[in-house]
Formats: structure tokens, C-alpha cells, sequence
């Protein structure tokens, strides 16, 4: 039986008053001819900035937080262990700073949307959370729930596969709502000439704004969906873990992923997909067969099915912005995926194997004919359900009780880009009398106990990242509180903006553009030079790079005091002037990988992780996404086991 269907998605409304006043504004200034499709074409240029900002202020101010129905006080057991403990790990979003600059993650955007623009410590450094996690677990597998890039460019996905290669443990990523389209909302045909959009997505992923390195002024320096699935899949043949069978996809064209691993207790065991080029590259999908690594005393087997949520159908174009709808955010699978998985179920059930299911985004967010289409297919399990997730940043435990009789348990791991920066350890076991499945999923990093606050995450972070890194801590905290609070005092104002965004087309109007991401790019700088104080030359060897020919003689300290010291007069000397940091800022961010001691791994952690903290305790209370530590102890974020019955 062939498992190929009919991609179709599911309509998602959601609305305030304030994102409803900016949609009116934008659909006011921008087609005020809403019949005439050459004039709404002609108008995405200078309006889309505008759009998406609606579109975020639309997601971020929702209905208000209101807690899910979690799991109760544990009841007594005889659990017997399944498996030993697996690392999960989500949304890394590492994120290209240096490519030409958009409205779309500007300064000014980040002033009322939060997160559009993070600390430079996470631009530089937050891609070593991430190393750190698996490294700090060599022995146990991982499976990364899915965001591993930001703006889906190429130069992300590199930076991260350096990190993912060199891990000695298997692993698996599920695709993200990141992972392929722009921004993680909008999948632009990248291969339509006529298409100004996806232009623009090139363009920001031209490290170091492609000036005078041809090799990144190419014009596939975004990531589709389909790019993303083939460079996962090719990495994986890179690992030291060894997939007989298993062929890189070509780079172009349609292309069907049908692949079972030889070893029946390999990790990634079997995967199954689609890729598809063009405008339909978002149709495509990877779904994976995980065989968890089973407990001495296991009577069963344990398998995840690792689901692609993120098939988002038709583009995401002007209509879809009007209407509220952002596939990015909500999570959607397609028919043909669940045919794809339903065999793995059945040969699961005729092995009396235990099944976990997961996915990037957290059930709430599934589309609802993708609810009902998964709770058809969990309906053939004789065992309880449990559901992996990412996507909301903030973590927790819930159970979900719609759509069928029988309830799922969901464990949320938080992100290893916005604060709670955590990740779980993550093991199962069951009571075959009670029919009862046991989830541990111990919060880390921690100290000598389980963390019982932020305080203790913190602390924990502080104690085996901070440590190490030989630096006193209040010199680091001091470095990473002046500098986001520089960055946060340095935003543009959004009147400004509003009328480079919506005044008339032309060069001049991107020059607040360009002085924003160069306050940005000189943060990053800030940074750097703040390594070379605390490390010295010896740990960091700048001083060794091959610097650009206009830094003449200086070495790369001087370069740069230099560079944030010029003063550019007119639109010309601004994109001059940002091109130069650009590149600059990209050479020495690239050099920061090659740097592979314990000391200087342990002290970008620190960073990444005071910075994030920082950023997090700067921002209000009603802007930080629920992410506060009491509405994520209302849904038992530092809950460290849960387990669930057949009803």
C-alpha cells in the first residue's frame, strides 16, 4: 500500500484588538484595492514589513494565559524500566547575523516583539548550549525536537551540523517550523526569479552581506523546507554511527525518502518522506523510527515515531497574513504522513512494542485535522500515550483529554535559545499490571538536587559552565547586564520604522535599516572584545585570522575600534560602512567554532546563558511569551517524572 496522499492543511484564526488594529492599518495603507491582484503584487515589496509585524503582534497577543490540566500526584507502581535515559533538546534557532538587513528582525521590531532580535552573546555563542548538552552526556543518544536554525540559511544549518557531526552519541532532528521557512512563517519559492520576497530571503543569509567572498553572494544561501530535509539526511551519513542503505537525496528534484536500517536496535532505525522542489517545497516531509536504547529489565521495546509538523501547505502569502492564518505557528501534518507512519504503528503493535509519539510543536498547536488524524492512528495502541514537544520555549508537563477517551500525557523540553535555557534527560518505564507508562524527565542542568526554581537552573548553569570558565562570575554577569542593556536602549523607535516601511520605494528609505543592524553589529564586537580581555590571546587566537585588506595594518582589535568609531554621512556610506562590520563580524564568528578548548567552551556557554537570563529579567512580565517562572510552575515546569494510565 503506498503511503503517498494529498497534501491539504487546516484554517487557524486567531485575533485581539491590537493586531486586529494593525492588520486594518496595513490592509488601509498597503491595497486599498483588495480586487486587483497586479496592484496587491505590486505593493509586497513595501508592505510585507508591515505585514509581518501584524502577523507577530497577532501570535503574541492572544487570549491571556490560562494554565493546561497537568498530571496529578504520582500513585503507587510497579514500574519496571523501559529504556535508559535519551537527551532532549529543542529549539537551538541559531541565527545569521550578518546578512543584509531586513525589516523584518530589525531593532525597531524587537522594541515590540519580543524576541526578534536576541543578545549579541546568543548570536555569537548560543550554538554552544547545544554542544554542551550532548557533550555533557556522551553516552546517551539525542533526539532534537526540532528549530535547529532561525532564519533558515544555510550558513545556520552549517554551524549547527559542525556540532551535530561531532557528537560521538546518535541522534535525530525533526524539522522545525524554522527549519525551511523564513523566519519560521513565510516558505518562499526560492527558485522563482519574479518572486521579491525570496530574494530577500537570500539576501539575509549572505554571511557577511557577500561582500567580496563569492562563495557566499550565491544564490542558494536560504534553506527551503526540501534543502533542509536533504541536508539533515546527508549529515547523517557523516555521523561515526553507520546507516547501510541509506543514500544522500540529489539536490534537486522530486524525491521519495524510503530507507530501514539493517540493525534493529540502531537509533534511527527507518525513515520515510517526501521532498518536494518549488513553490510546494513546504509539502514536503521526514518522518523517523527512533528504537530507544532498552533497560536490562525492559520486557518491551521502546520506539518513537519523530513526526514532521510542519507540512504548512499553499505559501504563506498576503491573503494568508490578512486572515490571521500563520502555519509557522501552528503545526500540521498531511495524510500522507500518517500512511507513512501507520505501518511502524502496526509492526509496533504486533511486536507489543511501546510507542512514543513526537513532534516539533506542542499538541495545542496542531492544526485540529491534524489532532484527529493522530488520535485515529493512537487509537490502535493497547498502552497509555505520551507525546514529546518543543516550539513553546517555556516547557511543561500537561494532559490532554480531547478528541478521544483516552489521554495523553505531553512533555514540552523549554529552548536552548530564549530563557528557561534547559533541556531533559529523559527516560520511560511501565507497570504492565496497571497499564501504567512512566515518564522521567529530569530538568538539567542541576546541582547536588533536582531544581526547584530558576534560581537553582541558574546556579546549576553557573556552577558547570561558569566554572570552568576561569573568568570571575561577576565580571561576566557585569559584561552581559551592560550589554542587553545596551541593546535594548539602542532600538530603533517604530514611528521611524513605520515610515521607512510605508514611504516610497526607494534606496534612501533603508537607511535606518542599516544604522540599526550597525548598532547591532557593534554589540557583537563589544562581545569579541570582551572575549579577548577575558580569555587572552593564547585561548582565542584572533590574532591569527587573515583580516580584510581595508583593515591595512591593524590587527583585529584596532580594526574594530575603529570601525565603531567612523562616522558614515548619507545612505552610500552606511551600506559601505555595514558591509565592511558585516564581514568582519562574520570572519571572527566563524573563527569562534575552531575554538575547542574546555575553558573557552565552558566560557561561551556562560555567556550564552547570562545573556539570555538578562534578556529575560529585562523584559515585562506581559511580553516574554508566558514564559515567567510562576505561570511555568502553574503548568509543573520543574516536575521531573509523570506518568499515565489507560483513562
Amino acid at each position: 500500500m503506498s503511503w503517498r496522499g494529498t497534501p491539504w492543511g487546516s484554517r487557524v484564526r486567531t485575533g485581539t484588538q491590537i493586531a486586529g488594529r494593525w492588520r486594518g492599518l496595513a490592509v488601509s495603507l498597503c491595497w486599498p484595492g483588495l480586487a486587483d491582484p497586479a496592484m496587491i503584487r505590486a505593493a509586497v515589496p513595501r508592505c510585507l514589513p508591515l505585514l509581518t509585524l501584524a502577523s507577530a503582534l497577532l501570535l503574541a497577543g492572544c487570549a491571556g494565559f490560562e494554565p493546561q490540566p497537568g498530571p496529578g500526584p504520582e500513585q503507587a507502581a510497579a514500574y519496571r524500566a523501559l529504556t535508559t535515559p535519551i537527551i532532549a533538546v529543542g529549539d537551538t534557532q541559531e541565527h545569521e547575523s550578518t546578512g543584509y538587513p531586513l525589516h523584518d528582525n530589525d531593532s525597531a521590531v524587537d522594541a515590540y516583539v519580543e524576541v526578534t532580535q536576541r543578545p549579541p552573546e546568543q548570536t555569537l555563542f548560543g550554538r554552544r548550549l547545544l554542544e554542551w548538552a550532548l557533550a555533557s552526556h556522551p553516552e546517551e543518544p539525542f533526539i532534537h525536537l526540532g528549530d535547529v536554525m532561525d532564519l533558515s540559511c544555510r550558513s545556520e544549518a552549517q554551524r549547527i551540523s559542525r556540532i551535530f557531526q561531532s557528537s560521538m552519541s546518535p541522534g535525530a532532528i525533526l524539522p522545525g517550523n524554522h527549519d525551511g521557512l523564513m523566519f519560521g512563517i513565510f516558505a518562499h519559492n526560492l527558485f522563482d526569479p519574479a518572486e521579491p520576497a525570496a530574494r530577500r530571503w537570500n539576501r539575509i543569509c549572505r554571511r557577511g552581506a557577500g561582500v567580496g567572498q563569492g562563495a557566499f553572494r550565491t544564490e542558494n544561501e536560504a534553506l527551503s523546507k526540501r534543502d533542509f530535509i536533504a541536508a539533515y539526511l546527508t549529515d547523517q551519513l557523516s555521523t561515526p554511527h553507520p546507516k547501510p542503505g541509506l543514500d544522500a537525496p540529489p539536490t534537486r528534484g522530486a524525491h521519495l525518502v524510503e530507507w530501514r536500517n539493517p540493525d534493529p536496535d540502531a537509533f534511527l532505525s527507518a525513515a520515510r518522506g517526501e521532498l518536494i522542489d518549488g513553490p510546494f517545497h513546504a509539502d514536503s516531509f521526514l518522518t523517523q523510527r527512533l528504537v530507544l536504547p532498552r533497560a536490562v529489565e525492559a520486557t518491551r521495546r521502546t520506539i518513537v515515531i519523530a513526526l514532521d509538523t510542519n507540512q504548512t501547505g499553499a505559501l504563506v502569502g498576503v491573503w494568508d497574513t490578512l486572515m490571521g492564518r500563520s502555519p509557522g505557528s501552528m503545526g500540521h501534518l498531511h495524510p500522507d504522513q500518517v500512511v507513512a507512519v501507520e505501518s511502524w504503528v502496526d509492526e509496533a503493535i504486533a511486536a507489543g512494542d511501546i510507542v512514543i509519539f513526537a513532534g516539533h510543536h506542542n499538541w495545542r498547536a496542531l492544526g485540529l485535522p491534524s489532532r484527529l488524524m493522530l488520535r485515529n492512528l493512537m487509537a490502535r495502541l493497547e498502552h497509555p500515550l505520551v507525546y514529546l514537544s518543543a516550539h513553546t520555549h517555556r516547557g511543561f508537563w500537561a494532559v490532554h483529554r480531547a478528541l478521544a477517551s483516552r489521554p495523553i500525557l505531553e512533555l514540552n523540553v523549554s529552548s536552548l535559545s530564549d530563557w528557561p535555557i534547559a533541556y531533559r534527560r529523559i527516560s520511560f518505564a511501565y507497570d504492565e499490571e496497571q497499564r501504567r507508562l512512566l515518564v522521567r524527565g529530569d530538568l538539567l542542568p542541576q546541582g547536588d538536587r533536582p531544581d526547584a526554581s530558576d534560581a537553582d537552573l541558574l546556579a546549576a548553569w553557573r556552577e558547570q559552565a561558569c566554572g570552568a570558565a576561569q573568568v570571575p562570575i561577576e565580571r561576566l554577569a557585569d559584561e552581559d547586564r551592560r550589554l542587553v542593556r545596551i541593546q535594548k536602549s539602542s532600538r530603533g523607535s517604530l514611528m521611524e520604522w513605520l515610515l521607512a516601511a510605508l514611504g516610497p520605494v526607494c534606496e534612501t528609505c533603508e537607511e535606518p535599516l542599516y544604522q540599526h543592524a550597525q548598532a547591532y553589529l557593534d554589540e557583537i564586537f563589544e562581545v569579541i572584545l570582551e572575549l579577548d580581555a577575558d580569555l587572552g590571546r593564547d585561548a582565542h587566537k584572533l590574532h591569527t585570522l587573515k583580516l580584510p585588506s581595508w583593515c591595512g595594518e591593524r590587527d583585529y582589535a584596532a580594526c574594530i575600534r575603529d570601525l565603531i568609531a567612523e562616522k558614515p554621512t548619507g545612505f552610500t556610506a552606511h551600506v559601505t560602512l555595514f558591509q565592511r562590520k558585516a564581514a568582519l563580524a562574520a570572519l571572527l564568528n566563524e573563527h569562534l567554532d575552531d575554538l575547542s578548548s574546555h575553558r573557552a567552551r565552558a566560557y561561551m556557554t556562560c555567556r550564552a546563558v547570562l545573556s539570555a537570563k538578562d534578556d529575560f529579567d529585562a523584559t515585562p512580565e506581559d511580553r516574554n511569551t508566558d514564559r515567567g517562572e510562576q505561570k511555568r510552575r502553574a503548568e509543573q515546569f520543574f516536575r521531573s517524572e509523570a506518568s499515565v494510565g489507560m483513562d
